[in-house]
C-alpha cells in the first residue's frame, strides 16, 4: 500500500492537501498517483495569481506512460508554485509529500477543507479502486 500521511487531506482524484494553518494549503499528487503514473518527465503548473475553482483542471503531470490532469482540490488563488519541478519532475516520484509539492493556494473557504477525505477514507477509496 502507498504512503498516506494522516496529517493530510485527500481527493478522489488523488491530490493531497496540507493545511498550513494560515488560510493557505499546499497541494500535490499522492504517492498512489505517482506510482500509477510511473517516472514523471514533465510537470505543467498553474500560474501564480490564477483563480481556481474546486475540481477544475489546474496542472498536468506527464510520465513515460501517460499525461494526467491535476485538479484543484479547493477553490482559491495560486500564491506559489514549486519552480524546482520544471527541472526535476522526478521529485514527485521520489518524495510526493515534501519535495514534490506542486503549488500553494489561498483558499476561498477554509471550511471546505472538512469536505476532503482523511487518510483512512482515501486509503479505503484506493483499495476499492484496486479491486
Amino acid at each position: 500500500m502507498s504512503n498516506t500521511p494522516d496529517s493530510l487531506r485527500y481527493t478522489k482524484s488523488h491530490e493531497w492537501v496540507k493545511d498550513n494553518g494560515d488560510g493557505t494549503v499546499t497541494v500535490g499528487i499522492t504517492d498512489h498517483a505517482q506510482e500509477l503514473l510511473g517516472d514523471l518527465v514533465f510537470v505543467e503548473l498553474p500560474e501564480v495569481g490564477a483563480s481556481l475553482d474546486a475540481g477544475a483542471e489546474c496542472a498536468v503531470v506527464e510520465s513515460v506512460k501517460a499525461a494526467s490532469d491535476v485538479y484543484a482540490p479547493l477553490a482559491g488563488e495560486v500564491i506559489s508554485v514549486n519552480e524546482d519541478l520544471a527541472a526535476a519532475p522526478e521529485s514527485i516520484n521520489a518524495d510526493p509529500y515534501e519535495g514534490g509539492w506542486m503549488f500553494t493556494l489561498k483558499i476561498a473557504d477554509p471550511g471546505a477543507l472538512a469536505g476532503l477525505m482523511d487518510a483512512g477514507a482515501y486509503t479505503a477509496t484506493v483499495e476499492a479502486e484496486d479491486h
